[in-house]
């Protein structure tokens, strides 16, 4: 699944340094959002939602993460008294490995080629939030859907047309981009009329 994060560290040299593993179930939470940064995260196996409620209730996802990508790099480079400003919860049963945060900085220091990865993964996040701010603030519900699209197939070898394969479900593009589901399944419908996407087996080829 092509998804905002790019950091993935050989598992070898997390547990070299004390990394644990750990299985996570299905909807159990990985760390909530007002926690303190204590812990290096990378999934071994699974997917991981990050997102946060706004005062109604309402969801808002920020990311879908699968095997092999980490996620809450950021704040273990700033001071604790930062907390996360998000959610991560399992959407499946999920193994993930954890490197205490000391273990991780002296492992950064000691293997400095991955300061340069993690700088241009936080640089390519900030693009992300970057493109994902222009998109919403676009009232065209086609131009949000495609703002997302357009950048989820950035990371698809190749340029295709309708060969990307959208991993996400209405309701995980909805949240995403701030839409009612009903909004993003009308919305799919009118891409699909004038070509931009296709359907197969209920999945996006986009």
């Amino acid at each position: 699944m092509k998804t905002i994060s790019c950091m993935n560290i050989d598992e070898e040299l997390l547990h070299s340094f004390g990394a644990e593993a750990r299985t996570y179930k299905k909807r159990e939470i990985v760390f909530k959002e007002g926690d303190h940064a204590q812990y290096y995260f990378q999934i071994s196996k699974g997917k991981v939602k990050l997102n946060n409620y706004d005062e109604s209730g309402k969801e808002f996802i920020h990311n879908i993460l699968g095997k092999n990508q980490s996620f809450g790099d950021p704040l273990l480079f700033l001071d604790h008294t930062y907390p996360y400003p998000m959610n991560a919860v399992c959407l499946e049963v999920s193994e993930i490995i954890r490197l205490p945060k000391g273990n991780f900085i002296e492992m950064i220091k000691k293997h400095p080629n991955l300061s340069l990865e993690m700088n241009a993964c936080f640089s390519q996040q900030v693009y992300y939030k970057l493109i994902m701010m222009q998109s919403l603030s676009a009232q065209n519900p086609i131009l949000r859907l495609k703002g997302l699209l357009n950048y989820l197939k950035s990371y698809h070898d190749g340029d295709c047309n309708h060969c990307f394969t959208v991993e996400f479900t209405r309701q995980q593009l909805a949240n995403l981009t701030g839409l009612r589901v009903e909004t993003v399944i009308r919305t799919l419908k009118k891409m699909e009329k004038e070509g931009d996407i296709t359907f197969k087996d209920r999945k996006i080829l986009y």
